[in-house]
């Protein structure tokens, strides 16, 4: 019998030079466990919530009613934001997004640097095939290596006019390789910058304290917004439950109930005197308490109607995956579920955690079908965005990174690449994409020298280490954080506001940040 030449897409990996899996990281990061489903509840009248849009108006004595009570059936109305976090440190530059010095991704690196990124002399991105054909892809506006795994998933799911209205930037930035200790999650900071659902403010497919593998920045976390856990279509379904009413009524008339229990109870209240400012906070409490439980019952009377498995745009003939690709796949089904509730405005903000991603497993095979089922799943974000013409953030990042020794992996899926040998930190990066449905986001600059600097966030050296001293974010995970949450508020056009939401950030002045920042405004 020939030797086995890779591990399979879920099978766990066993490492020889790491220590036994403990910790929860340990076993997400060698793909020992996937995340696991939770019921969620909550108060009284949160249990009416969820999402898909409202089925028929309120009667319009209440409609004014719904601001005054912060009622939106699109959450805060700012833009979508998901990020996977690959837990295990995936290689992300090079072999994935081409890091480059310091004119940007195509000032490229040394031949050897290319090669500790995974990639042999004869496929880096500085020279052509015996065809002609460029090793770089920017498909996405983003630098891509041509035979990305990440690359072939995102376009496997999206349309050409969906990759026509993308842009991105990348960020070279050390992180520390298989340690919880990596404050790399950014959601609580989306959400300070604005980020709500009319549902949730925050989810994660995992119960952590950040809803991911990965820690959040200890200054960022507000417990009031912990991520709730969503990882599969029963938690979304779940999240809703309208009571008995429905079932004894039609959803026009449960709506009409709420509503008639709002006047009376209003009416009611409009008799009591109001002898300290305390009264009115009560008053209002009922008051909206009454109209959030009228609204919800008329937006989601019907659970079925949050269930991304009953999405046609998500799965079904049309849909972004097939029947047999949603129910055969958890890490399609943790999508589904996460880009159900963001992108519809159900959620702020989500995170997507994807475990098995310390591929050094001493072949190359292993790291490609595993970067091409992430890929797959970022593209079916940026996919659903599209189809609902909304717009997205899609952030990726991953603990720590890997390197390759040189030697090559010949066979079908290792597509003649360096294996990957051991943890390295240094080759380590992170990206986002931008999805516009007006067209492809603008880089900031006045001409494609300047752009080019604010594709890329800091740079690299020829050798294929992070520059340390690039970007403030190059080496301080915390800072990276900050980056990216800079980044999303000038999407909004609110970067001027930055230092105030967060008053001790390390990004330095205004013209540190707008070298920092990379698209002009998209709504």
């Amino acid at each position: 019998m020939s030797k086995k030449k890779h591990f399979d897409l879920d099978e766990p990996l066993r490492h020889p030079d790491h220590h036994r899996p403990v910790s929860r990281r340990d076993f997400l990061g060698q793909g020992f466990r996937a995340g696991l489903a939770t019921l969620m509840g909550g108060s009284v009248f949160s249990l009416f919530a969820n999402p898909q849009a409202a089925q028929a108006a309120l009667s319009s004595d209440l409609e004014a009613l719904r601001q005054q009570c912060g009622v939106s059936a699109t959450g805060a109305g700012k833009i979508p934001f998901i990020c996977f976090d690959l837990a295990g440190g995936a290689n992300i530059a090079g072999s994935n997004v081409l890091v480059g010095q310091r004119g940007g991704q195509m000032d490229f690196l040394s031949t050897a640097g290319y090669g500790k990124q995974g990639l042999p002399g004869d496929m880096v991105p500085s020279i052509t095939d015996a065809a002609g054909n460029s090793f770089t892809n920017t498909d996405l506006g983003l630098a891509f290596h041509s035979d990305s795994g990440m690359l072939r998933g995102i376009l496997d799911k999206v349309t050409a006019g969906t990759a026509a209205a993308v842009n991105g930037a990348v960020i070279p930035a050390r992180s520390e390789n298989d340690t919880g200790n990596n404050p790399h999650n950014p959601m609580y900071g989306i959400n300070r910058a604005g980020a709500d659902g009319s549902l949730l403010g925050l989810i994660g497919s995992s119960t952590s304290e950040s809803g991911g593998n990965s820690m959040a920045p200890a200054a960022m976390i507000n417990p009031e917004v912990r991520p709730t856990k969503v990882d599969r279509a029963s938690d979304v379904t779940g999240l809703v439950d309208v009571g008995d009413l429905v079932g004894l009524l039609s959803q026009e008339d449960t709506v009409a109930v709420m509503e008639s229990m709002y006047r009376i109870s209003d009416a009611k209240l409009g008799r009591v005197n109001t002898r300290v400012s305390a009264d009115a906070v009560i008053k209002d409490l009922v008051r909206c308490g009454y109209m959030k439980s009228a609204d919800l019952a008329d937006r989601f009377g019907d659970p079925g109607a949050l269930n991304p498995e009953l999405d046609p745009d998500i799965v079904g003939p049309a849909g972004i995956f097939t029947s047999a690709e949603l129910s055969g796949d958890r890490e399609f089904q943790k999508t589904a579920a996460a880009m159900k509730l963001v992108i519809n405005g159900y959620a702020g903000a989500g995170t997507i955690t994807m475990g098995g991603y310390d591929y050094h497993t001493g072949d190359r095979a292993t790291g490609e079908i595993r970067d091409l089922r992430a890929g797959r799943c970022i593209g079916a974000c940026l996919e659903y965005a599209a189809r609902l013409g909304k717009p997205v953030m899609i952030y990726v990042f991953s603990d720590g990174s890997v390197f390759s020794n040189g030697m090559l992996d010949d066979s079908i899926e290792g597509r003649g690449k360096g294996v990957w040998t051991g943890d390295n930190q240094q080759t380590a990066a992170s990206f986002f994409l931008v999805y516009n449905p007006a067209g492809r986001p603008q880089l900031l600059g006045g001409n494609a020298a300047d752009q080019a600097l604010h594709q890329q966030l800091g740079y690299m050296r020829a050798s294929g280490d992070v520059e340390t001293a690039s970007s403030p974010a190059a080496n301080n995970v915390n800072l990276l954080v900050e980056t990216v949450v800079l980044n999303y508020m000038a999407l909004h056009g609110e970067q001027g506001n930055f230092a105030n939401l967060f008053p001790n950030h390390g990004l330095g002045n205004a013209s540190l940040m707008d070298s920092m920042t990379a698209f002009a405004p998209i709504v």
